[in-house]
């Protein structure tokens, strides 16, 4: 029998027995064996005693008068010469502000040149990045703030508003000066003259680095602490197949936000450590995207499926030369691709590959669909989100039982590495719930792997909403619901759309007594959050379906709203 071309490892573990002080916790029971998934491609090097600004950063004066970051919509350029000089400025005029090793700083920003300069400068100081994202409302980002115990916030002038009231430092980045803030300009040159006369502590690989905030698997946001060992190790193995032919020869098109954990990691700093450039987008406008691939000559492009279906679909796209492209390759990963608008997309764009990838903000990436062929590295079949990265350990298990499956039966994905997160920032519940004693990351997603090693995702056991690659957390939606004085009950869920993935919908248990419309109660939830989290689709029932243990029965539900819309009974407005 020929050997399979990944390594899975059969082997009776040590048992472990649920104690009665973990009942809420991820334990493994005992186990007749254990399949356990490792990548098919040999292990890397992942440098010890180095932080992430200082392992992105290596070699950077070789190429002084690159460009590292470009906004497409004015034209903004930072080399890697401004990019090195204007961190270590940020990182000591930090220290003069009295930040200290463990501080958490928000970063509200779009994407802009500076992003990178601002979050690597945070962790070279010490202190800990934690991105915001700038529509959000500016109750959401004082929850975000409050949460992450922040001592300082940098964000722009026309965001400054949402801060006035959080009293904390704020630095304002752009020409505005905004009263009662800090000019980041004027702070970068204060820095640049004054001497350091503070006692800066040693940043060790062990501390934190970023607490980027995440619905994890059961919902409501939570803070991720991840180490500059964390995501060096995980950018030592998601660039495990890039050669040095392609170091400083690719052009990232930096549109995913970088509030995001793939936005900073996954763009800014694999770029940086490749010494490439990336093409910062504000938002999203297909006319303008597309503009901004041809004028910069984007080589590599992550996007969201909303994107590639208006790719596919949109007849702007006709009226550009795509012949003249340079891209070669786009990347898909936060939401599924559904395979039509795959299939339609590699027709209409044939030298274009398309990858895919799966990951979340506890590990990071996680599969991979594409290595280098003159390495020997392969293709993933079409459909799969890839092979597993080398250092990498998975596996699947059954949910109930918590006994781990062999290759071709679906399971929860679970995944061991040095890229797992610390845990939950003051959240030891849900840590516990997350990361088993013995370190498995416990993902939510069910998937399999086949006989080449090839990863599928079929489902998610978490209750999630990707609306365009946002996540939004359905307990969320029904606590804001629940507020509203006329709703009596609610239950939020995904409806597929074709569009966006999945639209947040609800249905809304009304007192007696009320006045108000759907369209009002969508009104009501809209004015409380960002615009991704809006309900899109809204039905007034008279109860939601519950289980005896009390929890909302989402699936019959979904299964009654898609039935109402299809028959036209009872469909709420909708909010474009």
């Amino acid at each position: 029998m020929p050997a399979s071309p990944y390594k899975e490892q059969a082997r009776r573990p040590l048992s472990f027995h649920r104690s009665p002080m973990a009942n809420n916790a991820r334990t493994t029971l005992s186990l007749d064996e254990e399949h356990i998934f490792r990548s098919r491609y040999p292990s890397v090097h992942v440098p010890d005693n180095v932080t992430l600004p200082e392992f992105v950063l290596q070699n950077a004066e070789l190429y002084s008068d690159k460009v590292a970051f470009v906004e497409a919509a004015t034209g903004k350029a930072y080399t890697y010469a401004q990019v090195t000089r204007d961190t270590k400025r940020f990182s000591k005029a930090l220290g003069s502000l009295g930040l200290r090793k463990g501080h958490v700083v928000v970063v509200i920003l779009p994407n802009v040149a500076e992003y990178a300069i601002v979050a690597l400068g945070i962790m070279a100081a010490g202190g800990v990045f934690s991105g915001a994202n700038p529509s959000a409302h500016a109750s959401e980002i004082k929850k975000q703030v409050e949460a992450a115990d922040a001592k300082l916030i940098v964000t722009d002038a026309s965001t400054s508003k949402k801060v006035q009231s959080l009293e904390l430092p704020v630095i304002v980045l752009g020409e505005e000066h905004v009263e009662g803030t800090i000019h980041w300009g004027e702070l970068l040159e204060a820095a640049e003259r004054a001497s350091v006369n503070f006692t800066k502590q040693a940043v060790q690989q062990t501390d934190l680095c970023a607490l980027p905030f995440s619905s994890g698997t059961t919902g409501l946001s939570k803070g991720v602490m991840l180490t500059h060992r964390n995501l060096v190790a995980n950018l030592c193995s998601s660039l495990f197949s890039v050669g040095p032919e392609l170091i400083g020869q690719v052009t990232t098109l930096g549109l995913i936000p970088f509030f995001h954990i793939y936005g900073l990691t996954g763009i800014c700093c694999a770029t940086l450590r490749n010494k490439g450039k990336v093409v910062a987008m504000g938002r999203y406008e297909l006319r303008a995207f597309l503009s901004a691939l041809f004028d910069h000559e984007v080589t590599f492009a992550p996007i969201v499926p909303p994107i590639i279906l208006g790719l596919v679909k949109d007849p702007i796209v006709d009226k550009f030369d795509l012949g003249k492209l340079k891209l070669r390759s786009i990347m898909t990963a936060a939401a599924p691709l559904a395979p039509e608008i795959l299939n339609e997309f590699q027709k209409k764009f044939p030298g274009v590959d398309v990858q895919e990838a799966y990951g979340m903000t506890e590990h990071s990436c996680i599969t991979l669909t594409h290595g280098d062929p003159t390495k020997g590295h392969g293709i993933a079949k079409k459909h799969s989100v890839g092979f597993i990265l080398p250092n990498l350990e998975v596996k699947f298990i059954d949910p109930d039982t918590s006994r781990s499956l062999p290759k071709n039966t679906p399971g929860e994905i679970c995944v061991r590495s040095q890229c797992v997160m610390i845990g939950y920032y003051k959240n030891e519940y849900e840590t516990a719930q997350t990361i088993d004693e013995n370190g498995w990351l416990h993902t939510g997603d069910i998937g399999y792997i086949d006989d080449d090693g090839d990863v599928f995702v079929v489902d998610r056991i978490k209750e999630l909403i990707k609306y365009k690659g946002f996540q939004v957390a359905p307990a969320e939606l029904e606590g804001i619901l629940l507020s509203h004085p006329s709703v009596e009950d609610a239950a939020v869920l995904g409806l597929p759309d074709e569009e966006a993935g999945e639209i947040p919908a609800a249905c809304v248990v009304m007192s007696p007594d009320a006045k108000e419309t759907e369209k009002e109660i969508m009104n009501y939830v809209a004015s409380n959050v960002a615009s991704y989290k809006r309900v899109r689709v809204l039905q007034f029932v008279d109860t939601i379906p519950k289980s005896p243990s009390g929890k909302i029965m989402r699936r019959l539900i979904k299964e009654k709203m898609v039935e109402n819309m299809k028959t036209n009974l009872k469909a709420g407005p909708e909010v474009q």
